[in-house]
């Protein structure tokens, strides 16, 4: 197993999120890290979320003061030190041994958020007592709605400071390449599936033999009876078809906390869950991994903006690379984005200490963006950075 100095020099090598997803895909079964990277289907979605990031040019000012340059915003009362929050991602402790511990750990260090899938390996006790920092739940609404409600209660009690509500999932989405890869939930191994974790000797050692050493097959700890991820969940645990906007209603008179509902897109949808009294949506695709055919959230945010801005939050995922891509986002209206693969492929390189170098390059990265567009402090970026390929109605102020 290698020890922390290699760690350390493999990172000191990694001068961005790419370099960070290659060493991780030599260190990750071929289905671990596919279903990490992949999208749905033909990948439309996925490709197009980085188009609609590069599409956007920035009309950079001159002869600005920048030798002071602040990424620091306040986002929900809490000041983090950059727009930007981990999102949920349910295959961190599969990249890691208790991965959601380390992952939530570089988090707190960095002073960002981060959110606990619902098909977590850890806890939302494990969590709270062990990594603290500005926690958030996502949750999904199950067939039966006290099972969910329960998690509720729980993050609640953990002291978990927002919750936010998946939409974007009604039926299972159509990821052939995990069939293809033997790799479904439940995980029942198949020869495919045995050999490919065989050719990766050092995972099974630093992730999965750390597991059976310390109790046996990895759980999902965070759902109710605790199943082991080669158990199938009770049909009561599915996701339910039938959510409407009443459960967001129900939601938030049972949580006092923040809510959010993550991945809106269109803005009837958007203005319907601030009329639900949400404090905040996430426009997000799932990252491309449900609808193949889906806007990139970054070409909705303008006009979600427009209509809803001067009322909740909007933050956007989906395609997150660069500092640049941060600020583009916030130009355009977003209150933070979300970032679930590059922290993800970090923990997966070096734990803990992956994933705070991913966010040291983010946040490197958006300070010298920042400087190259002559914009000192991010929370006054605006539209104008972008020129006038976007609607300019609101103002930063209106915005935030």
């Amino acid at each position: 197993m290698s020890g922390p100095g290699h760690f350390s020099r493999r990172l000191a090598q990694a001068y961005n999120v790419e370099d960070i997803r290659r060493l991780a895909q030599g260190k990750l079964p071929r289905g671990i890290y596919e279903s990490i990277e992949r999208g749905t289907e033909d990948e439309v979605a996925l490709r197009n979320n980085r188009d609609a990031f590069d599409r956007i040019k920035f009309d950079p000012r001159m002869l600005v003061d920048v030798s002071r340059i602040s990424t620091e915003i306040e986002l929900f009362g809490e000041k983090i030190a950059m727009p930007l929050a981990i999102a949920p991602t349910g295959s961190a402790g599969l990249v890691w041994f208790r991965g959601e511990v380390e992952l939530a750990r570089a988090a707190a260090k960095c002073n960002v958020p981060f959110t606990l899938a619902t098909r977590s390996l850890s806890s939302i006790e494990t969590i709270a007592e062990e990594a603290g920092g500005n926690l958030w739940l996502q949750l999904y609404v199950w067939r039966d709605r006290q099972l969910s409600y329960q998690l509720v209660d729980r993050a609640r009690a953990a002291g978990f400071k927002a919750l936010m509500v998946t939409a974007d999932t009604p039926v299972p989405p159509n990821r052939e390449y995990n069939l293809r890869n033997g790799y479904g939930l439940p995980f029942k191994p198949s020869r495919a599936a045995l050999v490919d974790m065989a050719l990766h000797p050092a995972w099974l050692l630093r992730v999965m033999g750390r597991y059976m050493a310390h109790g046996g097959m990895p759980r999902f700890e965070t759902l109710p009876g605790r199943p082991k991820i080669t158990e199938g969940t009770p049909a009561s645990m599915g996701t339910s078809e039938s959510v409407t906007w009443d459960d967001i209603r129900e939601l938030r008179r049972r949580w006092t906390g923040i809510l959010m509902v993550k991945g809106l897109l269109h803005v009837d949808d958007v203005v319907k869950a601030a009329d639900c009294g949400v404090d905040a949506v996430v426009l997000s695709n799932h990252g491309g991994r449900n609808l193949d055919s889906s806007r990139a959230p970054i070409e909705v945010l303008p006009e979600v903006v427009d209509a809803v801005g001067h009322r909740i939050q909007v933050l956007v995922d989906s395609g997150v690379r660069r500092g640049s891509d941060i600020v583009k986002a916030m130009a355009l209206g977003a209150s933070a984005v979300l970032s679930g693969r590059p922290t993800l492929f970090g923990t997966a390189v070096a734990g803990q200490a992956g994933a705070a170098h991913v966010l040291d390059i983010l946040r490197r990265e958006t300070i010298n963006t920042l400087g190259m567009v002559g914009c000192p402090d991010i929370r006054t970026a605006d539209r104008n950075l972008v020129g006038n390929r976007h609607p300019t109605s609101l103002t930063t102020k209106e915005r935030h």
